[in-house]
């Protein structure tokens, strides 16, 4: 049976090192401070709203929204991204994505600050991550995996690392992380011949390919530590699932995250990391 990595306690430990962290910053008069910046109603941005909003009270972080109809113009949403970008008394920003299909993502994303870009929307963000610089912040669910080996205390240096995905979101940044941390990594995605071989070579696989059951009994091996990134879901068993099949996969390995519970339970206190540390920056 494998170790459950789950993602409260690294959330938790997180949490309270930036309660203190915060305490420190409000001392000096700076209360760190994260514009929300929500097009339309989407009730997966409103859900993850909830959650990061809970996670910043609990650290002391200050949230200010910015909520436009869903059929804002794009000078009503430039303005408003200016508009954070002027206020010195913000800190760090999250705009929530996919925006509706009759604004101009791109646009908007440049627009931001990088430095008070949160959750790597801006080129400069992606930037920083791949040339190791410290420019705006990774993708907070990016990092959120990271956080979960530190936890539990995976060596990264010298590790085989197999990570499946190449979006810009997870796949290809997680992977420059990890080659940051002395990782050995070997991306691959749906397409790739001979998966299952390429993920059994690995001392730890991140899976973030989007699709349930890209990973089953023949691509793992004992020993192997798992991150399971994915978030579907299963309409046969009416439950969320992840990328692995869990129950296959589990009674095999070492370890493994669960699904609801493990890596998206770690992605609010991220957020909340990032904001704390432009605040400090500043």
């Amino acid at each position: 049976m494998a170790t459950l990595l789950k993602g409260l306690p690294v959330a938790k430990a997180l949490t309270e090192q930036l309660a203190t962290r915060t305490r420190e910053l409000k001392d000096k008069g700076i209360t760190p401070t994260l514009a929300i910046v929500r097009v339309g109603e989407r009730s997966d941005d409103l859900a993850y709203e909830r959650g990061a909003c809970k996670r910043c009270e609990a650290v002391g972080i200050a949230v200010r929204k910015f909520v436009l109809s869903e059929g804002c113009t794009q000078g009503e949403l430039l303005s408003t991204i200016e508009a954070i970008n002027a206020d010195a008394g913000i800190h760090g920003c999250l705009m929530f994505r996919p925006l509706p299909a009759s604004l101009d993502e791109d646009a908007a994303c440049a627009a931001l600050d990088p430095a008070k870009d949160v959750d790597c929307a801006t080129a400069g963000s992606l930037y920083g991550v791949f040339a190791g610089r410290r420019v705006g912040f990774p993708p907070c669910t990016a990092e959120a995996c990271i956080e979960v080996l530190d936890h539990y205390g995976y060596n990264l240096a010298g590790a085989e690392v197999t990570v499946i995905g190449r979006s810009l979101v997870i796949g290809k940044p997680v992977s420059m992380m990890l080659q940051a941390r002395n990782a050995t990594v070997t991306m691959c995605h749906t397409r790739t011949r001979d998966l299952a071989a390429a993920c059994r070579r690995a001392d730890i696989l991140v899976v973030a390919a989007g699709h349930i059951g890209t990973v089953g009994a023949d691509a793992v091996r004992e020993g192997q530590v798992v991150l399971d990134v994915g978030i579907n879901w299963d309409d046969a068993a009416g439950k969320l699932c992840g990328d692995v099949l869990f129950d296959e996969v589990e009674p095999v390995v070492d370890a493994i995250t669960p699904v609801p519970g493990g890596i998206g339970t770690v992605t609010t206190a991220v957020l909340a990391k990032h904001v704390v540390a432009a605040a400090e920056r500043c």
